[in-house]
């Protein structure tokens, strides 16, 4: 681990930052428009924000001198300086304690929870978990949620070497294929400059992939949808894991098995390797 100082970046353990926004309608309009919302009518003031959906607010606006050659902010602010080339959102624990309004003013509080470091079959892996809470204007906590990035070096395929695991039969499953422009969209409403999601050179050249990458939080989001969905209830806790990406042209198929109020969840590509999986309780 000789290029990692992981005291150092330890140091990064405990900073804050805290913003505060209106969760537009508008906003929340645009996002339905993207990820093709059935229930439309939902979506207006006084209305509940669907699951994952604060995800487009909050947003940052870092200058394009403040950027690095990735597209991400550059690192050593808020999030610590890695010294590896690719970062992705690995996963994350979303608690839903209270209904997040559509219209209302919310905060947000961040702060860097922990910062480990791993070995992986491709090499050095760290992982930052950010610790988020969401409160309403009374102060009450609306979201308390776990984010994994992981950063890693680029590999020559973008994938790890061995296969991901495969699933081939659940109770519940439709399919999806991500096209360019609902990444443009899904990057634009959520402020992501992430080169890998809009810049396929950048892509197979920089960060070893082999083509345009689906956001990771656009298919988490889509499985805690299809949670509400298939289960007539609400999310109220949501874990989820990146297993290996998927890319533009991949029919995503999105499954689903339900036991009580315990909603097993996972996308898969069309090999049945599984590229995301979740867990979701409802209530």
């Amino acid at each position: 681990m000789s290029t990692i100082d992981l005291e150092y970046l330890r140091t990064w353990v405990g900073k804050a930052r805290a913003d505060v926004d209106v969760i537009s309608v508008r906003h929340a309009r645009l996002m339905a428009a993207t990820v093709d919302y059935a229930a439309t009518e939902r979506i207006c003031d006084g209305g509940n924000l669907p699951p994952l959906w604060h995800w487009t607010y909050f947003l940052e606006g870092a200058p394009a001198r403040e950027l690095g050659s990735d597209g991400h902010p550059a690192r050593g602010g808020f999030m610590p300086p890695v010294p590896l080339t690719n970062r992705m959102w690995a996963g994350g624990r979303v608690a839903c304690i209270k209904p997040v309004i559509i219209g209302s003013t919310v905060r947000k509080e961040s702060s860097i929870l922990k910062v480990d470091h791993k070995q992986g079959r491709s090499g050095d892996l760290v992982f930052v978990t950010v610790l988020h809470e969401v409160t309403s204007h009374q102060g009450e906590l609306l979201i308390r949620e776990e984010q994994d990035i992981v950063y890693k070096n680029s590999t020559p395929s973008g994938l790890d070497k061995g296969d991901p695991p495969a699933v081939t039969s659940s109770q519940f499953s439709r399919s999806y294929t991500p096209t360019s422009t609902m990444l443009f969209r899904y990057s634009a409403l959520t402020f992501n400059g992430h080169r890998i999601h809009y810049d396929v050179d950048y892509c197979r050249t920089s960060e070893g992939y082999k083509n345009l990458v689906i956001h990771g939080p656009l298919n988490a989001t889509m499985l805690a949808a299809y949670a509400e969905e298939v289960s007539g209830l609400k999310v109220q806790n949501f874990t989820y894991q990146g297993v290996s990406p998927a890319f533009i042209g991949d029919s995503i198929t999105i499954r689903a098995t339900v036991e009580d109020r315990k909603i097993s969840l996972c996308a898969t590509l069309e090999n049945n390797a599984v590229c995301m999986k979740a867990e979701a309780i409802v209530g």
